[in-house]
């Protein structure tokens, strides 16, 4: 059994649990980080833009740049660690939900969490990547909470 986690910085706890908790014996995990290239071209722009191009300070766009493969590689040996157990570390570029749909082709079980609104059920705790990849997913999804998992006795109505 193919089991693909997507993660994410702040959910992706709940989601390797998740493959403890309701694949303990698959035999094939890949933990998946999707990298959004944007945000260094953007502040590289407005670095551009707002002081010219002749401007010889540090450009945001590399710091940017280089703190994000920081963060993939650190976010993925932690993850690694928390499963305890053999498994394919995947870093992609792009946008999120393509990325993720697309590396689910040869799953057989997508592993991500619930990335909208916490404080309610239903449609609005899925974002709009967290909706395309439940909308498009090639195969069976495993949807979670992010821990802590909300008290729904608290939950403020519909």
């Amino acid at each position: 059994m193919r089991v693909i986690v997507w993660l994410v910085e702040g959910t992706w706890p709940a989601c390797v649990d998740a493959v403890h908790r309701h694949a303990p014996h698959a035999t094939d995990v890949v933990l998946l980080y999707v990298d959004e290239p944007d945000a260094p071209g953007l502040a590289h722009g407005a670095f551009a833009g707002l002081l010219g191009r002749a401007h010889s300070g540090r450009d945001p766009g590399d710091s940017l740049a280089d703190l994000g493969t920081s963060s993939a590689t650190r976010l993925l040996d932690a993850a690694a660690e928390r499963l305890a157990r053999p498994c394919t570390r995947l870093e992609r570029a792009g946008r999120a939900e393509r990325e993720v749909v697309a590396a689910a082709e040869s799953a057989d079980l997508l592993v991500l969490a619930r990335d909208g609104d916490r404080s309610r059920l239903g449609p609005r705790s899925l974002g709009p990547e967290g909706r395309f990849v439940v909308d498009h997913a090639p195969c069976p999804v495993l949807l979670v909470w992010p821990e802590p998992a909300p008290d729904v006795t608290t939950l403020p109505p519909h």
